[in-house]
């Protein structure tokens, strides 16, 4: 009989050939029920990215065999087993959904606020540019008809005296606008069996009441999506001005051409809504959620759960883990839960935890960028020899009569550790030093290796969209890990060791973090007025946005 655990086992860690062979030889007798493997499947959360829903759906399939298994034993005692089993699989899955994010983003009324001035006028600017399909038909006269044909509709001005937008929690975004009016200009003409007549024409609709709810939800990729899921439009006064050969005849057709314009205006605006929000949509999908940060790693910005809309706000929680370019295996670490704190004068505030700059310190010791070698010929303030190190320690000049060039290699032994305060962001950086002779021949030699701890504080600023460090050395630890010259008292090296590390080591790291990190953004919104605060566990970006259409 196959082992459970076995099976467990070899449901995450993929070995699939194995897993089949042991499934077979557990294959219930009566015919497997797929839509319970489809129930576990659809659990796995699509907000995920691939490698984490493949995960997911291997758990499901694990899930789904088990319980097949075990619903062919006959013994009771057996079947409760799958019971424990599920739930155990079901905690696993659910911890995927609930994974806390690296990344909050928050959006505020004032933000809100912002956007809807900026829709607006962008639907403003839309409407006066289109150029709109014709609009013909008849209308029932009498015994007869009127035909009409109105041409050449251009938007001439739009207003929006009253709007306003408000969040509908756990729903979504609610658009509220009234008493709009606009001014179209027309080309008309009118026939019916007794007479004709065609001319330009204005008209003036107002009283405009348009309300639009809509909801916010995640696609299989991680990105944002909206949706228009409510709409209604009323319109009240069309006033029709028309110019043309039959003056007295005017009023007569201007009823006629009411109804056809107002039922357009009614039929018409919450398609065009929609189309607009569809717009929008499409842009959002077409942001790119892993974004690179330089050659060396890339960050994941995809949504982590579905948008939570509170009454004053709006949440995003993103997955925020930074990874070594091109290596998805996912980092050493759990992200822990935060909560930003309550604020509303700003726009939008960003929150990047100490999880999210502790994957990228583990992203960037796995692509090895914690390493640098000095040597004679980079060494920018002076020439760095065993003379200099022998004028120091007695035993480098016994050692080395004559005067090498001399090779530093230094490089991070642990991940470097982050960890974010009030008001201060620190790393600790574990390391060595190997000092080494360069040979005439080229070949080198090591002379010693120091173990080093070095602390260091990081200054955080925001240029070009993007988040800024500046490292600042703080104190050194410095400690002699082997020696092939003999003992020596290490204190004796600390005062050109760190004037070493203070003027090459750091400036190359600070060249390194004036890359910056990508912020999570739209595109055409630039951050005005950045403020950043550190807190305990994150730091917060406070900002107001600008548009550029």
């Amino acid at each position: 009989m196959t082992n459970l655990s076995q099976v467990l086992l070899r449901t995450f860690e993929g070995d699939r050939q194995q897993l089949h062979n042991e499934i077979s030889q557990a294959k219930p007798s009566a015919p497997p029920d797929v839509s319970c493997l489809v129930t576990w499947i659809c659990v796995c959360p699509r907000s995920e990215t691939l490698q984490s829903h493949a995960h997911c759906t291997k758990a499901a399939l694990g899930l789904y065999f088990i319980q097949q298994f075990f619903l062919a034993c006959p013994v009771k005692k057996t079947r409760k087993m799958v019971i424990c089993c599920s739930l155990l699989l079901l905690s696993l899955l659910s911890g995927q959904l609930n994974a806390n994010p690296g990344v909050k983003v928050r959006i505020t009324q004032k933000g809100l606020e912002y956007t809807k001035e900026v829709g607006l006028e962008i639907l403003k600017q839309n409407m006066e540019k289109e150029h709109f399909l014709d609009l013909s038909g008849y209308e029932k006269f009498g015994l007869g008809n009127v035909k009409y044909n109105i041409s050449r509709i251009h938007v001439t001005a739009v207003e929006f005296p009253s709007a306003s937008i408000s969040l509908v929690p756990g729903t979504g975004i609610k658009l509220m606008i009234g008493n709009a009016s606009l001014t179209i200009d027309m080309n008309w003409n009118i026939r019916t069996w007794m007479f004709k007549d065609s001319g330009r024409g204005t008209v003036y609709i107002s009283k405009v009441f348009v309300t639009a709810i809509f909801s916010t939800s995640l696609d299989n990729m991680g990105h944002t999506s909206i949706s228009l899921t409510s709409c209604r439009t009323t319109s009240g006064d069309i006033d029709i001005k028309l110019n043309g050969k039959s003056g007295f005849l005017h009023n007569f057709f201007i009823k006629y051409l009411k109804k056809p314009i107002h039922r357009r205006l009614v039929t018409n605006s919450c398609p065009n809504i929609r189309s607009g929000i569809q717009l929008i949509d499409e842009d959002l999908q077409s942001l790119n959620v892993l974004m690179p940060i330089d050659d060396l790693a890339e960050v994941d910005y995809s949504l982590n759960s579905l948008p939570a809309v509170f009454q004053p706000f709006i949440d995003l929680d993103l997955k925020g883990t930074v990874y070594a370019a091109g290596n998805y295996t996912g980092p050493p670490y759990v992200a822990s839960p935060f909560a930003i704190l309550d604020q509303s004068d700003s726009m939008l505030y960003l929150a990047f935890s100490e999880y999210f700059f502790q994957t990228s310190s583990f992203a960037y010791y796995t692509a090895g960028a914690f390493n640098i070698t000095i040597t004679e010929e980079t060494c920018s303030y002076f020439n760095i020899s065993t003379e200099i190190f022998g004028s120091i320690i007695p035993e480098v000049a016994k050692y080395s009569v004559i005067p090498y060039p001399v090779m530093l290699k230094l490089m991070a032994t642990e991940v470097p550790i982050i960890s974010l305060e009030e008001d201060s962001f620190t790393v600790e950086i574990q390391g060595s030093m190997e000092v080494f002779a360069v040979l005439p021949d080229s070949t080198t030699q090591s002379l010693f290796t120091m173990n080093i701890t070095a602390n260091t504080s990081i200054a955080l600023n925001i240029f070009d969209q993007k988040l800024m460090g500046s490292l600042c050395l703080n104190r050194l630890q410095f400690s002699l890990a082997r020696s092939n010259v003999g003992f020596f008292e290490i204190s004796l090296l600390e005062n050109i060791l760190s004037y070493i590390l203070q003027t090459e080591v750091i400036p190359s790291a600070n060249a390194k973090l004036s890359k910056g990190f990508p912020l999570p953004n739209l595109a055409n919104v630039t951050l005005t007025r950045p403020h950043i605060t550190i807190v305990q566990g994150y730091i917060l970006i406070s900002t107001d946005v600008h548009y550029k259409h």
